[in-house]
């Protein structure tokens, strides 16, 4: 018999009520020990009701009950649901009573890992709680819903059903070894292991813009030093988040902080201004820059609009690109200082072939064309298809599932065995599985669910 589990679910600390959890099979009798109700074993199932909890004849609160029968529950065990006023005494005080009546305090996403196992959710399903609880934007909260719906294990639904066909057409295949019968044939082995692939390779590509709205779109603020950056990202963020100076050099480290646009996230990143360097603890900060701009979907290139040409613009850039990789980024120029201006300088005509904003930070001009390049970056990487992968082990096993496909397409075309075949193709099935949950591992259980929060 399973242990009956509780746990409080709402976030520690005083507040106007708090909940608390009771699952298992002897949810129903521990919690008919606590409350004033009569007959709690006859409540209709999802079905609420005022109580007062009592203890050794003393009122502890008054609280609604809310009663769920197995299936129809959250974990797919009897639970017990208890709103209680948010006062720290009070919540102890009732998990006490309900640990001295029989329950067991619940390790963390005990809730959900039970509803797994129960057949409520898959695993993926499962690890999109997670996300939900954790989402801080709109996007995010959109992914979490998607996935949580089901959106992901459709798609690996239809990935099985498809490796179960190639795999049972090479099993027939070995069963009549002996006779030399090809059931499997190999060009349509080579059409269906085609469209396998490029069903993985769509999911594991998704990962990129996935996981990047997950965690905040990443935009580093670069440039040379005293060109404003700082001043932007103040400006942008409508707070004082990093110092301000005319000394070149002040920023030497990195300075993050988020920004939400449009219900998505963006993780803004001002840097150490890009310049030689003698002073190390400046050069430390500079190396930390490239790491960031390394690390940046968008990168907003900062120029001072009163002391710079295009064709500066332009070495800097190629500078720039020798030592990262810009091809997978969006590259935005941002001439600042258009306040300091008193004449339109004759080079402005040369600036037309450039992706440039002119702005000035300090006042605040302009900012909103900032904006408006973000959102279409937003835009421009919208996908269509709500799949999207945001899983880091999501994407580990799909990397693996490619690598078997890879191998069988090698193998079909240098005439490999039949068995060897079959191998990888089990190999395939047996990574669906570790996505789904139909094979699983007490360490990888313990792995997911240990990183949700008690009482969920």
């Amino acid at each position: 018999m399973k242990d009956t589990i509780c746990a409080i679910s709402t976030p520690a600390g005083i507040g106007a009520i708090a909940m608390l959890r009771i699952s298992g099979e002897q949810a129903f009798p521990i919690a008919a020990k606590l409350f004033s109700l009569k007959d709690f074993q006859k409540i209709p199932p999802q079905n609420a009701r005022f109580a007062q909890i009592i203890d050794d004849g003393q009122v502890i609160d008054q609280v609604v009950v809310t009663k769920f029968a197995s299936p129809r529950s959250y974990t797919g065990e009897d639970m017990v649901e208890i709103s209680c006023h948010g006062s720290i005494y009070i919540q102890r005080k009732i998990m006490e009573m309900l640990v001295e009546r029989g329950c067991r305090m619940a390790q963390p996403g005990e809730f959900t890992q039970r509803a797994f196992l129960n057949g409520k959710l898959d695993l993926p399903q499962a690890e999109a709680v997670a996300d939900l609880i954790d989402s801080q934007s709109e996007s995010t909260h959109k992914l979490a819903i998607s996935q949580l719906k089901g959106t992901f294990s459709k798609k690996l639904h239809v990935l099985r059903e498809q490796l179960v066909q190639l795999s049972s057409l090479l099993e027939l295949e070995l069963d009549f070894s002996e006779e030399e019968v090809e059931f499997a044939n190999r060009d349509e082995l080579t059409n269906l292991l085609a469209e396998l692939r490029s069903e993985v390779e769509q999911l594991i590509r998704s990962f990129k813009i996935g996981n990047v709205l997950k965690t905040g779109i990443p935009v580093a603020i670069v440039g040379q030093p005293n060109v404003g950056k700082s001043t932007l990202l103040n400006a942008l963020l409508q707070q004082d988040r990093a110092i301000v100076s005319p000394i070149p050099g002040t920023t030497r480290d990195t300075v993050e902080d988020t920004f939400n646009i449009d219900g998505t996230l963006f993780r803004f990143i001002d840097t150490a201004g890009i310049r030689q360097s003698d002073d190390t603890l400046e050069s430390i900060g500079i190396e930390r820059t490239y790491q960031a701009i390394n690390q940046a979907a968008i990168i907003l290139y900062m120029v001072d609009v009163t002391m710079t040409k295009p064709e500066d613009i332009r070495a800097e850039i190629q500078d720039l690109s020798e030592h990262l990789d810009l091809a997978d980024k969006q590259l935005v120029v941002i001439a600042n200082k258009i306040d300091e201006l008193e004449t339109m300088p004759e080079h402005f005509r040369d600036w037309h072939d450039l992706d440039i904003l002119f702005i000035s930070a300090k006042r605040k001009v302009n900012l909103g064309e900032v904006e408006e390049r973000l959102r279409q970056f937003i835009q421009q990487h919208k996908v269509q298809d709500a799949t999207l992968l945001t899983n880091e082990r999501h994407y580990a096993v799909l990397l693996d599932i490619q690598a078997a496909i890879g191998r069988i397409e090698q193998g079909i075309s240098g005439q490999i065995p039949t068995d060897l075949l079959a191998e990888d193709v089990r190999v395939a099935l047996y990574n669906i599985g570790c996505l789904t949950g139909t094979v699983t591992t007490d360490e990888l259980l313990d792995n997911i669910f240990g990183k949700f929060c008690i009482g969920k």
